[in-house]
């Protein structure tokens, strides 16, 4: 497969598409996407270091995609490779070298590595050409490896990747790094943000709110496509709406650790309270021109509106006056339906299927086919009916996040 300037010029309009992008988990998947178009590759898989592992972060197939109705995405999986000679990711990570590999199956004896064709049994598919490059900073240090699966001729048969296959997805991976490397700084920031939450409300984990982020963006994404909203508009979004979901409950910072801690239900006054954290949160990205602070602002203060219009914040004046002493005079206001913004809509879902589902220091977990039955009877009052309905059929979407975040749990490990 030969290259020209027609290729490069796609490659730079990429580079600039993906400079636009600020979340790192949106980032890593359209970096993959990207990878696979550039050498018309079926299929990938890209991963992130975390230590001394990989950890699977994205799978790509366009082969099983057309095999699932229109709009939907293959479920995410959540594992771990040790970073060794023995797998062909994990030799890659080992000793930064790529690695190009017409036939997997024919793998020559005496190489370190292998091939496990366990993950193609699982999934009915037959990996053949294979050509796997780690994600290096420009000081050398790993952020990841890709794989880009099965390239294809004109004819779509499979074929082996080419020397030009290398070098386009070599130059593609370079840039694309920077591209990561802000976005992981990026979102380590965000992190840190919910840390000092954390230090004051022991419920607000990193793993919550990437749970809820995630949720936000699979529902998004399912309520969008049906109302024929374009691909890079939902791309667009999508991006604004990870980052600012994360953001949620960041304004319990500015509430009592009487209440945030309190191991029982709230009293009336201390309800009120409570109530406060989404003006609060709000007040922390009012004031700026950045749109991903508008809709984190939107989020912050309308997450616990109720479709019916009984959700808060209430007015401000009903607030105890050590709570409104020295705020402004802008007073939140009880909104309903679609008055509430979609951020807000969306992440009410999402904020409380985790609540529910997950154990907190007052309460066990609920019953997983409750929770999703509580969702449902919510429809229509608490909810946003249609975003309900996104949520149900991303369901399998929904169950692989929580998989990816557990609290406090190890993440599983895989030979492969």
């Amino acid at each position: 497969m030969a290259f020209d300037a027609r290729d490069m010029r796609d490659i730079i309009q990429i580079d600039s598409e993906i400079n636009k992008i600020q979340d790192s988990d949106l980032l890593l998947e359209r970096i993959l996407l990207e990878a696979r178009r550039v050498v018309n590759a079926e299929a990938g898989t890209i991963y992130v270091k975390d230590g001394e592992k990989l950890n699977f972060k994205y799978s790509q197939n366009a082969l099983k995609e057309r095999e699932l109705p229109p709009g939907t995405k293959l479920p995410y999986s959540s594992f771990s490779l040790l970073i060794n000679e023995k797998t062909i990711s994990g030799y890659v990570a080992k000793t930064g070298e790529l690695l190009n590999i017409p036939d997997v199956y024919e793998i020559p004896k005496g190489s370190p590595y292998g091939y496990s064709s366990y993950f193609d049994e699982q999934t009915h598919y037959k990996t053949t050409s294979m050509l796997t490059l780690p994600l290096k900073t420009s000081g050398g240090g790993l952020l990841g490896v890709i794989q880009v699966i099965n390239a294809k001729d004109g004819e779509g048969k499979t074929r082996a990747f080419s020397k030009e296959d290398e070098i386009l997805v070599t130059h593609f991976a370079a840039n694309a790094t920077v591209a990561l490397q802000r976005a992981f700084m990026t979102k380590a920031m965000i992190l840190r943000m919910i840390k000092m939450a954390e230090l004051r409300d022991p419920k607000e984990t990193g793993a919550h709110v990437n749970r809820v982020a995630g949720y936000a963006v699979e529902i998004y994404d399912r309520w969008a496509f049906k109302r024929g909203v374009p691909e890079k508009e939902r791309d667009r979004a999508k991006d604004m709406l990870k980052l600012a979901a994360m953001l949620h409950d960041v304004g319990k910072v500015a509430i009592s650790d009487l209440i945030l801690k309190k191991p029982a239900r709230f009293t009336p006054e201390e309800y009120k309270v409570m109530q406060g954290h989404t003006y609060f949160g709000s007040l922390l990205f009012i004031d700026s021109d950045s749109e991903l602070d508008r809709v984190a602002a939107d989020i912050a203060s309308t997450h616990h509106e109720n479709w019916d219009g009984t959700g808060y914040p209430s007015t401000i004046t009903e607030w105890p006056d050590d709570i409104i002493k020295g705020i402004s005079d802008r007073s939140p206001k009880n909104l309903a339906g679609e008055a509430i913004p979609l951020g807000g809509r969306i992440v009410a879902v999402a904020d409380v299927f985790d609540a529910l589902i997950s154990k907190r220091v007052y309460k066990e977990p609920w019953d997983e086919e409750q929770v999703y039955a509580e969702i449902r009877k919510l429809a229509g009052s608490k909810f946003d009916p249609e975003v309900v309905e996104a949520f149900f059929e991303v369901r399998a979407n929904i169950e692989a996040i929580r998989a990816r975040y557990p609290d406090a749990e190890a993440k599983p490990e895989a030979e492969a």
